[in-house]
This record gives structure tokens, sequence and C-alpha cells, in this order.
């Protein structure tokens, strides 16, 4: 076993009696076994993956070339309790002097790596695969990461690699729109590292330093810290996918630790927690001090959590309702704090319940989004207005059902109007049931349609709630809304319906609500586009036969006369050309603007399996377009031999003219496609 010991660049080899004798498997597969050990010397446990000498070469693992990993992917990034991150599975793939190219991709392949490989492997290049072969293994893992999702989920090994040859990556589209724009910075990173030429790729250590320089400026937060940059009620990683409405949360004075100014020395008392003191030695003068960020010492004593002191402040005639310099109250910081007991106190000496900070949110707000009913209670029981809107129009419904708070809303509606429940913040226009549907929150769904929100309510781009439940992949919330009176072919303002934005995202199961209540599968959005074209688009076979099923035209036009059979092919979808063909798509049918058929798309995407497919359906193999071009002259510009091969062994004419008199062999020749050249001689 190799491991890591003291700093990271030290690696040191264990013995098998170095381990405690009790070795516990937590797993097993045919490349080896994983064990729970634990190490004699250091008295921690660790997971050891033990492989089968059969399959692993005498130089199992070597810094010399550099260490390499080779089989870079998800499943082989492991986090501990804190997050920390383990690579597991190093030396498990391994290139051999004298490898086969052919041979080193079985290999790969074999591990499901297939979505991971460089294009370069592909080649027959003599060449071994260097450092910036995990570089483009790791690009891929930032797209998994930023969309949650799996790269070319759903594609054929043989369709992978062609669209990796072409320098086709996973679709960039699949990265929330809704993002810090500092993730901008990290999809220029990504796109860097799968670079389609190796020379272009970033180093590992460069990669680390603008990383890390990023992570700083997005602080993402740890498992143990306080939420960040205003994500509060939001767990996890906020920035992955973000919440509609961020605030920044106010400041927590922080307390100097000794008493190298006057002032801070009554301060210091709160640091180290010494109240009696602190209470003996504080003096009037004290209470009307100003420290920096305006900040007073009723919002330090408040911030030390000790309601005595809270209460000797005040006595001294300190200013309960006193702000900092972006207008926090002591109140604000209690709330946000969750110290109840002073919450109270402060609200007994005169605090104004309703006093917004300088974006106006109010105390309420706070504890709306901080999911804190207690202090919401007192706050309302002491004048606090349930319905108050900071500077974007938000009420702290609309953020505690955006965050799913559901005891924070029962307590509101209680104390709202039917008014209330339809009011929409200024920025998109959206309803708490808009939030509510579209963080998937049922219960508060629920709770809103009982006290009078509209299913049928828009936003500023015309959206419903069925359209952002839908589209975000809701299911339950679909249902709900469907059964309250939603209209499933209400149009937003791009002549979107819910059902569009389920057949783009892929969601099946809400598909099949939509149609059941029946949601017309032929709409149009204002570019033409029905649901169907929308699916074949993005690769969803299962609502393509699911839209026909249920009546949807497989031959509609769309933007340009454009078929879901041309955008299927277009974007390499072969399993969605097959369905479409089988359910009668026109394998014949052309576009309006220059008079492709499907098969002149799949041969310029280079998709050979939707050649063969369309073929197989008796494509003409000789159509032209309005330039005069076969599907033969595209393929030999794109210099694709298998596409080349399966045109002419399938009756194309290679003496075809196009509108300048060239013939494809013409164009290969034009375009340096030598191999298709000494082919199409041949052939002529």
């Amino acid at each position: 076993m190799d491991c890591r010991a003291g700093s990271p660049e030290q690696f040191r080899d264990f013995k098998k009696d170095e381990f405690e004798a009790d070795w516990i498997k937590v797993a097993e597969c045919r490349f080896g076994q994983v064990y729970q050990v634990k190490i004699k010397l250091w008295r921690e446990q660790y997971a050891l993956k033990s492989f089968d000498t059969t399959l692993c070469a005498d130089n199992f693992y070597s810094m010399k070339p550099p260490l390499l990993h080779l089989n870079l992917k998800t499943s082989n990034i492991l986090l501990d309790d804190h997050l920390h991150v383990k690579i597991s599975d190093f030396g498990l793939i391994h290139w051999e002097e004298g490898m086969s190219k052919k041979v080193f991709v079985e290999r790969l392949t074999a591990r499901g790596n297939i979505s991971y490989i460089p294009p370069e492997t592909f080649t027959q290049s003599p060449d071994s695969p260097g450092t910036t072969f995990d570089v483009y293994s790791f690009g891929i893992v930032m797209w998994e990461i930023m969309t949650q999702q799996k790269p070319y989920a759903g594609c054929s090994v043989t369709t992978v690699l062609l669209q990796v040859s072409q320098a086709k990556r996973p679709c960039l589209e699949m990265i929330a729109d809704q993002r810090p724009h500092e993730c901008d910075q990290m999809i220029s990173i990504m796109k860097q590292c799968w670079d389609q030429n190796p020379l272009m790729r970033p180093q590992f250590s460069d990669t680390v330093r603008k990383t890390e320089t990023l992570n700083d400026v997005l602080k993402i937060p740890g498992p143990s810290h306080c939420h960040k940059n205003g994500d509060m009620g939001q767990k996890s990683y906020p920035w992955l996918v973000s919440p509609e409405h961020k605030i920044t949360l106010p400041e927590t004075p922080d307390l100097p630790s000794d008493g190298r100014h006057k002032n801070d020395g009554i301060l210091s008392l709160l640091f180290k927690k010494d109240f009696s003191s602190f209470r003996h030695s504080v003096r009037r003068e004290h209470a009307c001090t100003e420290f920096s960020g305006q900040k007073s010492l009723l919002h330090y004593t408040v911030a030390s959590r000790d309601s005595e002191s809270v209460k000797h402040v005040l006595s001294l005639g300190a200013e309960v309702n006193c702000t900092t310099a972006r207008g926090h109250t002591p109140l604000i910081i209690a709330v946000l704090q969750r110290f109840h007991d002073i919450v109270s106190l402060l609200l007994e000496h005169g605090a104004d319940a309703n006093q917004g900070d300088e974006d106006q949110w109010t105390p309420i707000h706070f504890a709306a989004q901080n999911d804190d009913d207690k202090s919401a209670r007192l706050l309302l029981d002491k004048g606090a207005v349930a319905d108050a809107q900071e500077k974007d129009g938000w009420m702290p419904l609309h953020l505690a059902c955006q965050n799913g708070h559901e005891t924070v809303v029962r307590l509101l509606l209680s104390r709202l109007s039917e008014e209330a429940v339809v009011e929409r913040e200024k920025v998109r226009g959206r309803t708490p049931l808009h939030l509510a549907s579209c963080y998937g929150h049922l219960n508060i769904v629920k709770l809103l349609l009982v006290h009078g929100a509209d299913p049928n309510g828009t936003d500023h781009s015309l959206s419903t709630a069925l359209h952002l439940s839908a589209e975000q992949g809701h299911n339950r919330v679909v249902r709900q809304l469907l059964n309250s009176g939603a209209n499933s072919d209400n149009l937003d303002s791009k002549g979107f319906t819910a059902l569009h934005l389920a057949a783009l995202k892929g969601h099946t199961g809400i598909c099949r609500q939509l149609l059941s209540h029946k949601a017309n599968p032929n709409n149009q959005t204002l570019q033409g586009w029905t649901p169907m074209h929308l699916a074949a688009l993005r690769g969803h076979e299962a609502v393509v036969v699911q839209l026909e099923g249920q009546g949807g035209c497989v031959n509609s036009k769309g933007q340009n006369g454009w078929t879901p059979l041309h955008l299927a092919c277009h974007h390499s979808e072969p399993e969605v050309v097959a369905k479409l063909l089988s359910a009668r798509a026109d394998p014949n049918i052309t576009e309006d603007s220059e008079g492709w058929t499907p098969l002149h798309v799949a041969c310029t995407s280079v998709s050979f399996p939707c050649v063969l497919h369309l073929i197989s359906h008796h494509a003409d193999v000789n159509a032209v377009n309005s330039g005069k071009k076969t599907p033969l002259h595209l393929a030999a510009q794109h210099g694709c031999v298998p596409i080349v091969k399966a045109l002419l062994l399938n009756g194309a004419d290679g003496n075809l003219q196009d509108s300048s008199g060239h013939r494809a062999l013409n164009v290969a020749q034009c375009c340096e496609k030598w191999e298709i050249v000494q082919l199409l001689e041949n052939e002529c």
C-alpha cells in the first residue's frame, strides 16, 4: 500500500504487519476489495484497496515518470466527514511502454471511463498519455459538479467517441443560469482543461491556484460554519443552485481580545465573558461611545449573549434603536443570532420591531429567512408588520416560502390578508406560490393554495407556478397545482408551456402528468418549437416516445423549417433519431432555408450512428440541398471515412456536382482529406 505521510509531496510504503489484524471488508468488485483498516502506529482508520495482482503490471505504482491517475472521475473522488477530498484508484489504470492505444482504450472503457477520455487517446499517435490526460478528465468532473448531471448521459460509446473526437463537449446550457458571476471564471477554467489541443490545457498547479482564488471570492461555506454571502437557510453549497434572493448578513461585532485602547478594555471583558467585571466597570459614557462602523456598546453587548449585561447597558441610557453604518439595530443582531431572551428584552425596552436596515430588511425579514418562528412570533406580538417589504418588494412570506420554512409560513399566513398572499416581489414579479413551487416545497404550496393563492398567477415573464415546478422537476408540486386548477397550456413570454419546459429538461413523469391533464403536445413557442423539438434537441428519447404516443407530431416544422429529426441529427442524438424514425418521421423532409434533409445535417455533424439509422429508413443518399450539395459532398468535407463508406455502399453517386461544379472528390482534395480522396478515386 502507498500512502501520503507528512507533506503532500511525500509517499511511503506500508507493510501488512503495520496494520492491526482485524481488516473489515466493506466493498468488493472484480478488480479487488476495499477494507477498513487501522494503522498501529497512528491508531487511525483508513480505507485500503487491494487489487487482483493478475490485473496489474510489475511497475504498478511509480513516481517516475510523473504520477498519472488515468482514472479520474467523480466516482473516484471521495469525501470524508469534514468534506475533505480523497482521490481513490490511483494506479488501477496505467500505461506500459509499447502498449497499443487500442488495448489502452479497452482498459479505460472496461472501467466505465469513456466520458473522461481525452480525444488524443483515440488517435493512432504512439505518444504515451501525459499529465494533460488527467487535466482533461478534471474538466469533465468540473462540469459534473456544476450541473449535477452525468456527461453524455444515455449516449453509446460510439457516440461519445465521435463527439469527443469532433471537439464536442457536454452541454454548457445545463449549468444553472442563476449563478454568481465568478462561476463564469470557473467555466472558463473548465473549458481550458478540456481543450481539444493537449498543449493548450493548463497545468494542474495553475488550475489549483485559480480555483482556490475563486473559492475565496465565492466564500463557499464549510459544513460547520455559518452560511456566508447572505445564503441563510440554504444548506450545503448554495452557489450550485442559487436562491432567488440573497442578502448580506448584518455584521456581528468582533470583540477585541486585549485592552490596547481605553474603550477596548471594556469590550475585552465581553470577549473574555467576564460579565460580572464588565457590569462593574461600564459607565454611562461608555453606553454612548461609538466604535468602528458606527457600532455601539449595545451592539457588542447583544453579541455577547449575556442578557444581564444587555439590561445593564440599557439602564445606563443606551439608545435601543441605534444603528450601525449599514443600518443594523441591536434587535436585528439578536434576531439573527436567535437570542430569544434578548429579543424579548429589547422589545420590552422599546426596540422598534419595524426598523429596517439600509436595504429595508426589518427584523421579521431576518427571522423568516432564518427559520426562526419564535423570534417571528415575538416580533409580531410587538407590532411587527407581517407584510413589510424590503427594497426589492420581498415580504417575509416570500423568504420563508423560498427556503421551505413551513412553520414560519403558517405563522405569517395567520397574520396576513389574502391580498398579501398574492403579492409580487419587484424584480421578477414572483408571488410566494411561484417561489414555493420553484423550490419544490409541497406542503407550503398546499398552504398557499388554501389561503387564496392563484395557481394561474404570472410573474413578469408570464411564467406560472406550474411553469417553474415543471422545469425544476417537482412532480408532486406539479400534481398539486394541476389538481388545484392550474392551466397546463398557459404560455410564458416566449411561448413556452409547462410541457415545453418539462420536455426540454427530460422530466418524463411530469410530461405524463401534463398530457393526462390535456396539455397540447403540439403547442409551438414563438420560434415555432414544439415539446417534441425540445426533447429531441436534448436527447430525451423517452419523452419523445411519450409525446408521440399522445399525438405529438414528429414532422412538425419549427424555426427555419427544422423538424425534431433535423435537431436530433444536428446534436448527434442517435437514440432519438431511431425513435423518431420508428414513429414515421420523414427521413427526406427538407428544412426551409437551404433545403437540407436530416441526412445532410447528420453528415455535417459527423454522426455516423445517425447516418446509419437514416439510411436504414430509406433516406435519399443523393438528395441535394439548395447549393446542390449531396450528403456525400458534406461527408467528404468533414473527413469522416465511415460515413463516406456507408453512403457509397448504399448508392451515393460520387459524380454528382454541386452548384460550383465540384464533385465529392474535389471537395475532399480541397479539404486535404487524403484517405477519402483515395476512397473516392477508387470508386470513380
